[in-house]
């Protein structure tokens, strides 16, 4: 009985920690840069403080951290410029990782603004 219970519970717990993991995958390092970044843009109010801690969370739900860094990467890569950076503008992959995470910051917007 006691192990059929387990076995019943198991999956969704693990599917839970799975979940968290991803949420919390993003280091504070990270998650302070973005926060500052976005006061910076919006205004250094504490409720903007508020604002920007709830958008990094609503990225940090969808979107891995893996994939985060990858799409900031991309997106660093083409404010150089230059003809061997020319490859970030055009990659489809680069461009499918830019896109993922432009559609997550617009989910957080929504969120929290």
């Amino acid at each position: 009985m006691r192990a059929l219970l387990l076995a019943a519970l198991l999956p969704g717990a693990a599917l839970a920690q799975d979940a968290a993991q991803r949420y919390n995958d993003y280091p504070t390092a990270a998650r302070a840069d973005y926060v500052f970044a976005c006061m910076a843009t919006n205004g250094r109010s504490r409720q903007v403080l508020e604002q920007c801690a709830c958008s990094i969370d609503e990225i940090a739900s969808i979107l891995p951290y893996e994939k985060y860094l990858q799409a900031e990467t991309v997106l660093s890569m083409r404010r150089t410029g230059g003809e061997r950076m020319a490859v970030f503008n055009s990659a489809v992959a680069a461009e499918a990782l830019v896109a993922d995470l432009r559609r997550a910051q617009a989910e957080a917007e929504i969120v929290c603004f």
